[in-house]
C-alpha cells in the first residue's frame, strides 16, 4: 500500500477582538504525518515463556497499571483469542492510514446489537499502528455497571466517556475511540442498517479541540449483520436495565447458540485526518463550529458507508 498524506482540512479562526470569523482558503505548514498501516503484526513470544512470565508478574502484583486502570500486559494476554475472531471469523480488512507521533481521536460508526465493532475496531489500532498503541475507548457507564465486564472492561483501556479523561489520554499521546452514536447505533433495527444516527451535540469535537489532536473518521461495513435485530422486547430490557432487549433470527430463539455472531466479512477503514491544532484557542467554545464539524465528519463516515456497501458483493465474501 502507498503511503499518502493526509488532507488538511481547515478550521476557522476567530480575528484578535474576537468579533469575526475567518475562513482561510488555505493553511500553511506542513501536514499532520501520516503512517501507512502495517497489517502484519509482530509475532508474540513463545507460549510456555510468556504464560510464566506472566503467572510471575500476576502472583508478585510487579505488573503495570495506569491511572485508569488499564492493564497493558494483561490486555496483550487476552489479544490472541480476539485476534484470532478478528482473522478468521470477522476476516477484517483495515485500509487508510493513522497518524503517526500524536495522540489521535477515532470516531467511528457504531453497528451490530453488541459491540463487536469496537473490540475489533481495538484490534485494528493496535495491529497497524506504527508504535502498536491500544486503542483507549470511550464507553457508556452500563458497561461499568456490569458485573466482572466492567472491571475487565477497565483492564483492557476503556473508561468512562468523560471529556476530562479523553483529554488526558489524547494529550498524553494516547489513541482514543470513540462511537458518538452509543445505543442508538448499535441497538438500531436491521432495517436501518448503514444509516447513521445523530451523532449528539458534538462532545467529541470539543473534546478534540481541546487536545489539539486529529480527529480519524472511522468507517466499519460487517457489524451491522452479525445479529440482525429484527425486533425489540422493551419490557424485558426495562426489567434487566438494559437500552434493548434484542430478538434476532437465532436469539433467543436457539439461546446462547444464538449468541454466536454470523462470519459476515469486515472492513474497517481509516479515514484522511482532520486537524484541529491549528484552530483558535476558544474553538471548542464555537458552538456553530463544533456542530458544523461534527456534522462533517458524520457525512464523512456516511458517504463512505454507502461507498464501502455498494463495492462489496456479499455480506459474508465481501
Amino acid at each position: 500500500m502507498n503511503g499518502h498524506t493526509a488532507e488538511v482540512i481547515p478550521l476557522p479562526r476567530r480575528a484578535l477582538d474576537g468579533a469575526v470569523h475567518v475562513r482561510p482558503s488555505t493553511v500553511t505548514g506542513p501536514p499532520a504525518p501520516v503512517t501507512e498501516l502495517h497489517p502484519n503484526p509482530a509475532p508474540p513470544p513463545g507460549l510456555l515463556k510468556g504464560a510464566a512470565r506472566f503467572l510471575r508478574r500476576r502472583l508478585t502484583g510487579e505488573y503495570p497499571v495506569d491511572d485508569f486502570g488499564f492493564d497493558p500486559e494483561l490486555t496483550d494476554v487476552l489479544m490472541p483469542p480476539l485476534r484470532a475472531v478478528y482473522d478468521k471469523w470477522f476476516r477484517v480488512t483495515v485500509t487508510g492510514s493513522l497518524p503517526a507521533g500524536t495522540g489521535a481521536l477515532v470516531v467511528a460508526n457504531h453497528s451490530g446489537t453488541l459491540p463487536w465493532d469496537a473490540v475489533m475496531t481495538a484490534i485494528a489500532v493496535h495491529d497497524n499502528h506504527p508504535d502498536r498503541k491500544h486503542l483507549r475507548m470511550l464507553g457508556a457507564d452500563l458497561v461499568f455497571r456490569v458485573p466482572v465486564l466492567g472491571s475487565l472492561a477497565r483492564k483492557t483501556g476503556t473508561t468512562l466517556a468523560c471529556s476530562a479523561d479523553a483529554q488526558r489520554l489524547l494529550r498524553a499521546g494516547e489513541v482514543v475511540g470513540v462511537w458518538p452514536e452509543g445505543f442508538k447505533g448499535i441497538g438500531k433495527p436491521f432495517s436501518e442498517r448503514y444509516h447513521l444516527q445523530r451523532f449528539g451535540r458534538g462532545g467529541f469535537v470539543a473534546t478534540a479541540l481541546r487536545a489539539g489532536v486529529p480527529i480519524i473518521p472511522c468507517s466499519i461495513v460487517g457489524a451491522e449483520e452479525i445479529y440482525p435485530k429484527i425486533a425489540d422486547i422493551q419490557p424485558l430490557a426495562r426489567l434487566l436495565g438494559l437500552p434493548y432487549f434484542p430478538v434476532t433470527p437465532l436469539f433467543p430463539l436457539l439461546g446462547p447458540l444464538g449468541a454466536i455472531p454470523l462470519p459476515t466479512k469486515w472492513t474497517i477503514d481509516f479515514g484522511e485526518p482532520i486537524r484541529t491544532d491549528r484552530a483558535a484557542p476558544d474553538a471548542d467554545q464555537d458552538h456553530a463550529l463544533v456542530l458544523g464539524l461534527a456534522d462533517q465528519v458524520r457525512e464523512t463516515i456516511q458517504a463512505n458507508l454507502n461507498r464501502m456497501v455498494r463495492a462489496r458483493t456479499s455480506v459474508f465474501q465481501g
